[in-house]
């Protein structure tokens, strides 16, 4: 975030700002999230720019005044896929002026494996669930009709849920409060869920 007399001046800083940080993710070899690179180590993607007019408490007034500038921020998104570059973009934070991380988040790509081992343990164990009931009935189960994930059946469970995006950093131009503090880049353990609705045929039931 960078305040400057004019907006033309304030959006012009911002944006060297935003050139001299890509130059040092640059260095980490860090390149601009595209199609093609959506999978490299360190990508990052500037989305939006802001201007305001900057305000000011007022002692006499007791309300936010304006001062005569602008504010113009940039933010953007960091995505970090080898966290062998966390202490690197660590020290490139620290080092960049007019810029604080926002918030960071630890997501699990669509095809990691990971992903088929938790699937499989679901169909485990709704197979093995609907056995109880047919074994309680004096039946077997003869075979599977529908499987989906929850709430594609009709049910009303959540749908399947899942952390889809690769692991990410989200950065973000602004100016911290005295307080401000700026967020762990320690990497967060996964939890993998995968909930799934069966509907089997079974023997012949005979209920007395």
């Amino acid at each position: 975030m960078v305040t400057q007399t004019t907006k033309p001046d304030a959006v012009r800083a911002a944006a060297a700002l935003l050139g001299e940080l890509t130059h040092r993710l640059a260095t980490l070899g860090g390149v601009p999230l595209t199609v093609t690179t959506a999978r490299a180590a360190l990508t990052w993607s500037a989305h939006s720019v802001t201007t305001h007019v900057e305000r000011e408490h007022d002692p006499q007034t007791g309300r936010l005044e304006p001062t005569g500038r602008v504010v113009a921020s940039v933010n953007l998104n960091i995505a970090v896929r080898d966290f062998g570059l966390l202490d690197g973009l660590g020290a490139v934070f620290a080092q960049q002026e007019g810029f604080y991380v926002d918030g960071v988040g630890w997501h699990v790509d669509d095809d990691n494996p990971a992903w088929a081992a938790v699937r499989a343990a679901a169909i485990e164990a709704a197979l093995q669930k609907g056995r109880d009931y047919a074994r309680a009935l004096g039946s077997t189960l003869t075979g599977v009709e529908h499987l989906a994930d929850s709430g594609l059946l009709g049910g009303s469970g959540p749908g399947a849920p899942a952390l889809r995006a690769a692991s990410r950093v989200l950065a973000s131009a602004g100016r911290p409060g005295e307080d401000w503090e700026p967020p762990s880049l320690d990497p967060v353990p996964q939890e993998l869920t995968a909930i799934v609705e069966a509907r089997f045929s079974a023997s012949s039931v005979t209920v007395s």
